[in-house]
């Protein structure tokens, strides 16, 4: 039976789905706006921000891989409405977020020119990017203890107040940021450093938000209790047993990602071009994957906890992949058909713009993977408990294969672009038959409370 007839399986997994997915749209349109305004100041302006917003995508895959693993955990106890536990290992997951990022505000206040520098050599970029770093280097522990506080409301299916929050903070943060960017209504024009401005008052504004939420609002986690420190050194060892394989695999795939921007980069201008704007568009379509992965280890890992058996979890499974395939099909089809109207509101010249259109219909293929194989892998074997698998798949996918294939074929094989970004995302595509392997099996679901 390819679909379950439980009516709750479909009432909870698009709830949970849907909330996320617009979540995602708004914190990523967040980015996209703060990219356009500050190209509209100067060139300088954006790729200094963006020097400084590589440390920014570093510390939220290790931020998200202590948030992952505390789902995981938090939604076995959930399907047992056991919240003691959950509180307990929210406040684990709380300290070793917040030693996280003020290691990271540490280092960028020490050294700041000398990590900037790892990323670019261009004195202008890294004079702006300092600017912006002076002061978002602030908000590191706040995204932190933030992304792991609705981590936790996650797990226990509370997820509308994470999509008001996002909502508040894009109106924020856009609104501080085109007034003092530009210096609009008889405020200083601060470039960089009002695009800093902005989002940090945006993430002083989330925390207070969700803090209060959980003070006042919620029901269900009660977090702040005396056994919400009330730590063991059994539950850190739990913890931490779970937690390293996701922070090693998203450590070393977000190292990788600014090496295959690079590989791009060196290839020609039109390739940069052609590639920042296929990928903007592809980005929009990879949260709707996301959202699917997120509601998934959330369901998955409830129904574990519910003690409901193997063979029910397996039913879940086996319909969960069916709907990846279906939504996947139709963001590639969308993507395939939107490809040619998206591509004319950009001024782009002839050369990026074929280029641009060919790895469009590349990625279309590649959608339709990534969306099977992402929420297979995080959602159903990770969110099921086994936290290795992935692990071992990315880091020989990523390091063994996709790395040195981009490097032979953009630098030895001279092939055209598009073959070099077909090379860069074929994983998405070959992961596909080993995660579906495995899916089949029970080895996957393991019950870790």
């Amino acid at each position: 039976m390819l679909f379950t007839r439980d009516r709750n399986f479909y009432r909870t997994l698009f709830h949970l789905m849907i909330i996320v997915v617009f979540q995602n749209i708004i914190a990523y349109s967040i980015n996209m706006a703060d990219n356009l305004m500050l190209g509209m100041y100067s060139q300088s302006s954006l790729s200094g921000a963006a020097t400084v917003n590589q440390i920014q995508f570093l510390l939220q895959q290790m931020t998200l891989a202590i948030g992952d693993t505390l789902v995981i955990i938090a939604s076995q106890y959930w399907g047992q409405k056991k919240t003691k536990p959950i509180r307990t290992f929210t406040g684990i997951a709380l300290a070793t977020g917040l030693i996280l990022g003020l290691t990271v505000f540490i280092l960028t206040t020490l050294f700041p020119r000398e990590i900037l520098m790892l990323f670019t050599k261009k004195e202008s970029y890294i004079i702006q990017g300092m600017d912006y770093l002076s002061l978002i280097r602030f908000t590191y522990p706040l995204f932190v203890l933030s992304t792991i506080l609705m981590a936790a409301l996650r797990s226990v299916e509370t997820v509308s107040i994470a999509l008001k929050i996002s909502i508040l903070s894009l109106i924020v943060d856009v609104s501080i940021n085109y007034t003092l960017i530009f210096g609009k209504f008889g405020f200083p024009e601060m470039g960089t450093k009002g695009a800093a401005v902005g989002t940090l008052v945006a993430r002083i504004l989330e925390l207070v938000i969700v803090v209060i939420y959980l003070i006042f609002a919620d029901h269900k986690l009660k977090l702040f209790c005396k056994d919400f420190l009330h730590f063991t050194k059994e539950a850190f060892s739990r913890f931490f047993k779970i937690l390293w394989p996701s922070f090693l695999s998203n450590t070393l795939w977000a190292l990788a990602t600014p090496i295959q921007t690079g590989i791009l980069g060196r290839l020609s201008a039109d390739a940069i071009a052609a590639n920042s704007v296929s990928t903007t568009m592809f980005q929009y379509l990879k949260v709707i994957t996301i959202g699917e992965a997120s509601a998934s280890a959330v369901l998955i890992g409830t129904t574990i906890g519910e003690n409901r058996g193997t063979t029910k979890v397996k039913e879940y499974s086996k319909t969960l992949q069916v709907i990846y395939l279906i939504i996947g099909s139709v963001l590639g089809i969308s993507l395939f058909f939107l490809r040619i109207p998206l591509l004319s509101l950009y001024d782009l010249t002839q050369n990026a713009y074929q280029m641009a259109d060919q790895i469009l219909l590349i990625l279309s293929i590649v959608m339709v993977g990534m969306s099977y194989q992402m929420p297979t892998g995080i959602g159903i074997i990770k969110g099921g408990g086994d936290v290795k698998y992935m692990m071992y798949l990315n880091l020989i996918s990523t390091w063994a294969i996709v790395m040195p294939l981009s490097l032979l074929g953009a630098f030895v094989w001279k092939l055209p672009v598009p073959m070099v970004v077909l090379l860069l995302n074929s994983d998405q595509l070959f992961k596909c038959i080993p995660t579906y392997l495995y899916v089949k099996k029970d080895k996957w679901i393991k019950v870790l409370v």
